[in-house]
């Protein structure tokens, strides 16, 4: 995670509350859909298409939130399936699975604080962007402002 400045513009209270709440609906959506990844995707793509026109501080965290739930999604959406394959068919559980299982718990622990400390940031008008996801961020959203 790396705590930058790159805003030209100043970030207002209503920006910031925007801003975190992006991070804070992916939080809302993990806890009511632990067992369901999509609703976690989806939750967060919601809240993402409806801020999409919003301030760039604003969108740049939907979109940030919104590419760290893809991510988590990657990894969770098959643990789940194996899962019920083995809940619901002949599979068992073997070392592999208790293995990949610990894992995407430990990624979804890491995801999960970072996502509490960076909607801390994010209320307070500060930006923060996370290692992977950040750059990918930039890449995708654009400032409008800068652009005229």
């Amino acid at each position: 995670m790396n705590e930058t400045k790159p805003f030209n513009q100043p970030v207002d209270e209503y920006q910031a509350e925007k801003a975190s709440n992006s991070y804070l609906m992916s939080m809302v959506a993990i806890m009511v859909g632990v067992g369901l990844p999509i609703f976690n995707l989806i939750a967060t793509f919601i809240f993402y298409m409806a801020n999409r026109k919003e301030a760039y501080f604003v969108r740049w965290h939907c979109t940030q939130a919104l590419f760290s739930q893809v991510i988590l999604f990657l990894f969770n959406a098959p643990a789940f399936v194996w899962l019920f394959t083995i809940i619901f068919r002949d599979n068992e559980f073997n070392n592999n699975f208790f293995a990949y299982i610990a894992v995407v718990l430990l990624i979804n622990l890491i995801e999960f604080i970072a996502t509490i400390y960076t909607a801390i940031r994010t209320r307070k008008g500060l930006h923060f962007e996370w290692i992977i996801v950040g750059p990918l961020t930039h890449s995708v959203v654009k400032n409008k402002e800068e652009v005229i």
